[in-house]
């Protein structure tokens, strides 16, 4: 399976979530998994490829044109380069089989729920799996079920992804996962 993980670039995070992109990426890899990711060599996203590279895994880099005279590629994958970031995260979902979300910034949320929306308008019908670290997403979950509870939201939106803290929870997920039908205007 090729999973795609969106998270973190900042290295100025807890050490515990940088312990746990490591330990996802080894995972990733031991159970035969490609890694692809946003082709960053800091934060969640290195780690995600340094533990993925530890463990022998495949890993493909997806990173725009401009970010190369930043020095932040992680350099040890396959890297496909893009003008836009646009057309990164296209290449990152046409290529992806699932979607896993680790603790980010506003990057990750837009990814999060710009993968969401088009799951929700029948885009796609990959699993999505949020990797709840720590309990980081708790108050994103609240204000989505703030949002249901409002009418913004139908309360079927709950079923388009999955949230656990335990990543062996989230690969099961991700594996045993059956594509369903969604029909967000038939809710009305």
């Amino acid at each position: 399976m090729t999973i795609c993980v969106f998270g973190a670039s900042s290295e100025a995070i807890d050490k515990e979530y940088i312990e746990a992109g490591e330990r996802f990426g080894e995972m990733l890899a031991q159970h035969g998994d490609a890694l692809v990711f946003g082709a960053g060599k800091y934060g969640l996203m290195g780690a995600l490829a340094r533990g993925a590279d530890r463990s022998g895994g495949r890993i493909i880099g997806v990173i725009p044109n401009f970010f190369e005279d930043k020095n932040v590629t992680y350099t040890h994958c396959e890297l496909i380069k893009t003008e836009t970031m646009r057309e990164r995260k296209a290449i990152m979902e046409d290529i992806s089989d699932g979607f896993v979300i680790m603790p980010g910034g506003i990057g990750t949320f837009e990814e999060f729920f710009e993968i969401l929306t088009l799951r929700q308008l029948s885009r796609h019908t990959k699993p999505i799996a949020v990797y709840n670290v720590g309990g980081y997403y708790d108050p994103m979950i609240n204000m989505i079920n703030s949002s249901i509870a409002a009418d913004f939201m139908s309360p079927s939106v709950n079923k388009l992804f999955s949230v656990s803290s335990d990543p062996d929870e989230i690969l099961n997920y991700m594996h045993k996962f059956v594509p369903f039908s969604y029909d967000k205007y038939g809710e009305r």
